[in-house]
């Protein structure tokens, strides 16, 4: 599974020097962070509907389509500010073997929300 998040990070780290007219995702490079973030925003919106649709019609195929839209843009985003995928699956790997509760309570002070 990792193999896949590994060469989709390849292929956006490649598109971030395309042509804006050429890749979308050279087109949100360059109308920035906020584009990037809008898109991130809308997709989130559209999986919690289908979360809800899926939960009332048993849908599950929109609400794959739409986490899988959600975690590109998010991967987009992490690549506009030098991040990939192994930071996040570092920091879930971190996480194994803490309680869940415990390890909210290690970040008090932060927002947690």
């Amino acid at each position: 599974m990792n193999d896949v998040l590994e060469q989709l990070a390849k292929v956006l780290e490649a598109r971030k020097a395309a042509a804006p007219d050429t890749s979308y995702v050279a087109s949100l490079h360059a109308k920035g962070l906020n584009k990037i973030l809008e898109k991130v925003g809308e997709e989130c919106t559209e999986t919690l509907l289908a979360a809800k649709d899926a939960e009332h019609n048993g849908d599950t195929d929109h609400l794959v389509y739409e986490t899988a839209d959600l975690w590109f843009h998010t991967l987009v985003m992490l690549s506009n500010l030098g991040l990939g995928p192994d930071a996040v699956l570092g920091e879930l790997a971190r996480r194994f073997d803490l309680s869940g509760l415990d390890e909210k309570a290690a970040r008090s002070g932060q927002n947690t929300d």
